[in-house]
């Protein structure tokens, strides 16, 4: 019998790492799809030893358009599971932000989200089964933080998440976005955020995250929030007016900053 496939996007670390390990460990083959193919070459070899099967490393850049249309023709292919994982935040206030460092945000964030999405989407409405996760950010939830443009683009990743959501429903194929908050990985680092302030019940495990969205897409969700404290702001923003939790956001970010 044929395995089910995943390919995973951003799979070298954090997040990404996690699902290649949660799926290998469910029996599914694997595509895993990141810049850094020495990490992704020891991701294999630690999967295969643990579970067998059959792991393909597939070094690529989504942001650069050569390297991208590559993973595109794999999914077109045809895979059971795509997971949108890739993505990376700026720091600081826009208008001091490089704009070069903020265009390529968007094209690994947003473009390259949409691109492979429609390119696995095919292949999967027509055979009527497969899923997309699309790992969005609760930070696209709340209006006023800063990091402007990395919200905007989790904004736009949960609402064409939950768009396709309700189009490819009567297909067989499910997409969900997947939301979480603060996640040990190596996210904040890289972007240059201080999270020395942030207290130890806001942070979740990579583990749980990835737990908990694959339980949500088998019920079916179109947004997975993983952890009670982010499941709680997720239903004050979504039921408080958008001014309020944008000024409230924006005053506690000023506050910080002020502390800082």
């Amino acid at each position: 019998m044929t395995r089910p496939v995943a390919l995973i996007t951003g799979a070298s670390s954090g997040i990404g790492a996690e699902f290649a390990r949660q799926l290998a460990a469910r029996g599914l083959d694997l595509i895993v799809v990141a810049r850094d193919e020495a990490r992704l070459e020891q991701l294999a070899v630690e999967l295969r030893a643990a579970h067998g099967g059959t792991v393909e490393v597939m070094p690529a850049d989504l942001v650069d358009e050569t390297q991208r249309r590559v993973v595109e023709r794999r999914l077109r292919e045809g895979v059971h599971l795509l997971v949108n994982n890739a993505g990376f935040g700026n720091h600081g206030d826009f208008t001091e932000l490089d704009i070069e460092a903020e265009d390529a945000e968007v094209r690994l964030n947003v473009l390259a989200v949409v691109r492979l999405t429609h390119a696995a989407l095919g292949p999967m409405e027509r055979n009527g089964t497969g899923a997309v996760i699309n790992v969005s950010s609760v930070a696209g939830l709340v209006p006023g933080l800063p990091n402007a443009t990395y919200g905007a683009s989790k904004a736009f990743v949960t609402a064409f998440s939950e768009s396709l959501h309700e189009q490819l429903r009567p297909a067989g194929v499910r997409v969900m976005a997947l939301c979480p908050g603060y996640t040990h990985t190596e996210f904040h680092a890289r972007a240059g955020i201080d999270t020395s302030g942030s207290p130890d019940r806001m942070w979740l495990s990579a583990e749980q995250v990835v737990r908990d969205g694959l339980r949500d897409l088998a019920a079916g969700k179109a947004v997975s929030v993983p952890g009670a404290v982010y499941k709680a702001i997720a239903v004050v923003t979504r039921l408080a007016p958008r001014a309020l939790t944008r000024r409230a956001a924006g005053r506690f970010t000023r506050g910080r900053a002020a502390a800082d």
